[in-house]
């Protein structure tokens, strides 16, 4: 299996921060690794695709923007 990566996007509001914490949370419930990484840079965001944050990336596709995810909803998109 090949390294899993989670990008959360967004400029370190706490919507993100309480997303990126969601997705920790995710990843330890299903007993996985992962890289995870706080992109803040607006550009960056923009060049991802992304109009609405804080948003979701899962290895390099975005899977959600705009609102926060809970725990179990980011489960249910990762791979196990």
């Amino acid at each position: 299996m090949s390294q899993l990566t989670i990008d959360v996007l967004g400029t370190g509001c706490e919507k993100c921060h309480e997303l990126e914490a969601n997705a920790r949370t995710a990843l330890t419930r299903l007993n996985l690794t992962a890289e995870v990484n706080h992109i803040t840079d607006p550009l960056a965001i923009a060049d991802c695709g992304v109009m609405r944050t804080p948003a979701l990336r899962i290895n390099g596709q975005v899977v959600s923007q705009g609102k926060v995810l809970s725990a179990d909803e980011i489960a249910a998109l990762l791979p196990h």
